[in-house]
């Protein structure tokens, strides 16, 4: 639930100007007389400050109350009023408050003292020297002038014409600096006229406060709130600013903490040429259940162009654009939990334009959902009501997905000692789309409605001993539909039903043997494996697509007997596939070091139910070459994988599917990695696609249309502890492309931390059968941390994390 906070400008972020007429603070000290202590050689690995505040001792022991006051001096002097005038070596102790002086003068109620100077006043945790001040013995409240400070665990240090102790414990400081970079470094600072810091809430505050970096004023605050330790505190975080050509996008968020287990963030953000946006986010968290709600709203778009130069001019000018995204999570027993779920946007161009974060323009889907599910031993039950919103622009009627309004499911296994099992899968669902059904885009099959029950129930025998495996299996797949086709002129029957039989023989050996390779002892298997199955070709030319596509090929289907995801359409298959795995087990740990593969599968039929359900006729060969011939073909494509651990940081992964009788390779892929425990991560691949390969798009345009080859770099090198240098580079060499390029470098130092990254990129535009649409899209991405106190730009940290596998951002 926690975040970093990080706060910024009452009454917004303005250029300095007349800053420097403030009263200056006074120089700091050098650093040995801030408790500074170097590390020297016993620095700990990945130290980013040169040393670290340590507190010494307290020279007087406490007293044996609070209140009790304990005092050293090398002489006194008492006067006839009864005041005292301590002088040489003086040390004052009442509770946890200390006071080292040359000279303490204390006044004959003993309720004040004068304290003459240099000066170290400590206080749980906090250093203060000053010229001179004035202490108070029952309250310790204080004024010091000339005063340099520290606080310890927070790593706070700073300066003031005068720092005042207050009653309340507050400390208030004038002309004043505050800073957590080390002594000696004028990386940044925050000066002010006057600076309250309060320990006991974890925030202070300024006035007439300007930003410092190098002692160059960057920024000027009327007021300002900021964190000095890691509690979250109501304030404005840091604008988030962009320029460009097109104009200024600004964005001033601010934070409210209503409570330790809900916050809101509300964010006012105008963008040049197209107006006034108000975003904003809740989060709230219960022992049960947590969720979030966001949302943001433009009114009237002014018309800036869209980001994508296949729209239109001026296409959203004078429209509202809006969205919305709630989620909730929680549990109501411990076998019980639920979800919710709704989003919802003005158009599919929403994301593009305005953009959610810095890897995450091109957002596909806002998906709405309510689910509730229990988990028993033997039973697994569900209900949702589930759809989504495609963010597509325009979207096309055939392109809107279908509601699920609700969908039942209860499966449930049992399993015997003598290797009997029986289970049980069934699902009912109704499917709704709001769509004109009569759209002579839309296919038949796809433009009804109505309710679908499926019932799968199996029963099969597993023997797992030592030397392998052995496992029959047959499973009955009963769909029935009722549906409705609304006013479409169609033929096709609106009840009806299917029952198919799936059968599967699947069986494999385990050989093993002790070996001795790669400069170690190993236990290597040798592990053959053949699998038929079974399944007839069953009539389903008047059935719906709800929610089916075919399967591309690859090791997993080799055992498989499914050919569809889905229930609307079950794949007539006669197969009799085999293959070997060998491993390679480290002998001591057991971890696995290599796993290789090959295998290969033989029809003994054509496959004739694709995603038409026709079983008397193929697919056209002219017209349709590629689907011609994955249900003629005689062999599967010869499947070989390979999973090496090389070492510790070295890995490998190969896949490769050969077309034996075409002599052509369909899919190859090979990635190697290195994962350094220091930091460093590399990642090359290479992936290969024949054009057609893969089925499983329903819409032509977004299946592949042409070859597809790919180079994919991508780094990140932690030099030091300070800096990180990251890079992508995805090369299309089939189009003669860059598909992503991306560069960067992330500062991370004592007080400080800087991410400053460029990117650019193809949008596809949702259509992989043509690139004739795409277009390349470009950005600088800069954020800078002033630690302690708060940063500006936008955090890229979760997309490096998922373009370059492996790494992981610094923690600023």
């Amino acid at each position: 639930m926690g975040k970093r906070l990080y706060w910024t400008a009452l009454a917004g972020l303005t250029a300095v100007a007349g800053g420097n007429a403030l009263a200056a603070p006074p120089a700091p000290l050098p650093a040995a007389q801030l408790d500074w202590q170097p590390w020297g050689e016993d620095a700990p690995s990945g130290a980013l400050c040169r040393g670290r505040y340590v507190m010494p001792d307290y020279r007087l022991p406490a007293g044996d109350t609070p209140e009790d006051i304990r005092s050293s001096s090398d002489r006194a002097r008492y006067d006839e009023d009864g005041s005292v005038s301590l002088a040489g070596e003086v040390l004052l102790r009442r509770g946890n408050s200390q006071v080292e002086a040359p000279e303490i003068r204390l006044g004959p109620g003993r309720e004040r003292a004068q304290v003459s100077g240099p000066l170290a006043l400590r206080d749980q945790g906090l250093l203060v020297r000053g010229a001179s001040a004035e202490v108070a013995l029952q309250s310790d409240a204080a004024s010091v002038d000339s005063a340099h400070y520290v606080a310890h665990e927070a790593r706070l240090r700073g300066d003031a014409q005068r720092l005042a102790r207050l009653e309340d414990g507050r400390y208030r400081l004038t002309d004043a600096s505050f800073t957590t970079c080390e002594p000696g470094s004028q990386a940044w600072r925050l000066v002010g006229s006057d600076i309250v810091l309060d320990r006991a809430s974890g925030f202070g505050t300024a006035t007439h406060a300007r930003l410092e970096v190098q002692d160059v004023p960057v920024f000027y605050w009327p007021w300002v709130r900021f964190p000095i330790d890691d509690r979250r505190q109501s304030g404005f975080l840091w604008p988030v600013i962009s320029a460009s050509g097109d104009g200024l996008d600004y964005a001033q968020p601010y934070y409210f903490n209503l409570a330790p287990n809900y916050d809101a963030t509300l964010t006012p953000r105008f963008i040049s040429d197209r107006g006034f946006l108000l975003g904003g986010e809740f989060r709230y968290l219960q022992e049960d259940f947590a969720g979030t709600v966001q949302g943001a709203y433009l009114a009237d778009d002014q018309g800036k162009e869209s980001s994508n130069p296949n729209d239109e001019p001026d296409a959203f000018s004078g429209e509202d654009r809006w969205y919305l995204d709630y989620r909730h999570q929680g549990r109501l027993s411990p076998r019980l939990d639920y979800d919710l779920a709704y989003g919802a946007a003005s158009d599919g161009r929403y994301f593009d334009d305005f953009g959610r974060d810095f890897g995450e323009s091109d957002t596909a889907y806002l998906s709405r959902l309510a689910l509730v599910d229990y988990s028993g031993e033997t039973w697994q039950l569900e209900a949702r009501a589930q759809g989504y919103q495609k963010l597509d622009y325009p979207l096309a009627e055939n392109d809107k997905p279908f509601y699920r309004l609700p969908s039942l499911t209860a499966n449930a296994r049992w399993d015997q000692d003598n290797g009997v099992y029986r289970q049980w899968r069934s699902n009912a669902t109704y499917f709704w789309r709001d769509v004109d059904e009569t759209d002579s885009d839309i296919d038949d099959d796809e433009a009804a409605i109505g309710g679908r029950v499926h019932l799968a129930p199996a029963l099969g025998y597993r023997a797992n001993p030592s030397w392998g495996f052995w496992e029959p299996r047959v499973e009955l797949l009963h769909t029935a539909y009722d549906l409705d086709y609304g006013n479409r002129d169609t033929e096709r029957d609106t009840t009806l039903s299917r029952t198919v039989p799936v059968s599967s023989m699947d069986g494999g050996l385990v050989f093993e043997r002790d070996l001795s390779a790669f400069g170690g002892d190993y236990r290597q298997t040798l592990e053959p494996r053949l699998n038929y199955a079974y399944v007839p070709a069953t009539d389903q030319q008047d059935f719906p697509d709800f929610d089916t596509s075919e399967r591309a090929f690859s090791w997993g289907q080799l055992w498989s007997p499914y050919r569809f995801s889905g229930a609307d359409r079950v794949g007539d298959l006669n197969r009799l596939s085999g293959g070997v795995n060998s491993r390679f087990l480290e002998d001591d740990s057991g971890r696995e070091r290599l796993d290789v593969g090959v295998g290969m599968g033989v029809y003994f039929e054509d496959r004739r139910i694709d995603m038409d359900g026709d079983p008397e006729t193929l697919p056209d060969r002219d017209s349709n070459y590629g689907a011609w011939y994955r249900a003629t073909r005689d062999r599967t494509p010869l499947v070989t994988k390979a999973d090496w651990q090389i070492n510790d940081e070295w890995s490998t992964r190969y896949e490769w599917l050969y077309d034996t009788e075409r002599e052509v390779t369909e899919r190859n892929g090979v990635d190697l990695a290195y994962r350094d425990p220091r930091g460093h991560v590399l990642n090359l691949g290479y992936r290969w696609e024949l054009q057609g390969f893969d089925p499983s798009a329903d819409d032509p345009e977004d299946r592949l249309g042409y070859n597809r080859e790919e180079f994919d770099v991508s780094l990140a090198l932690r030099t030091s502890a300070h800096v990180d240098l990251i890079g992508r580079y995805l090369y299309d060499n089939s189009n003669s492309r860059s598909l992503e390029r991306l560069a960067g470098v992330q500062w991370n130092d004592c007080c400080y931390g800087l991410q400053l990254v460029w990117r650019e990129w193809v949008e596809d535009n949702d259509t992989a059968n043509t690139i004739a649409d795409d277009y390349t899209d470009r950005g600088i991405f800069l954020r800078f941390i002033f630690k302690g106190l708060g940063g500006v730009g936008q955090e890229a940290d979760t997309y490096f994390e998922r373009a370059i596998p492996g790494y992981r951002s610094t923690a600023f």
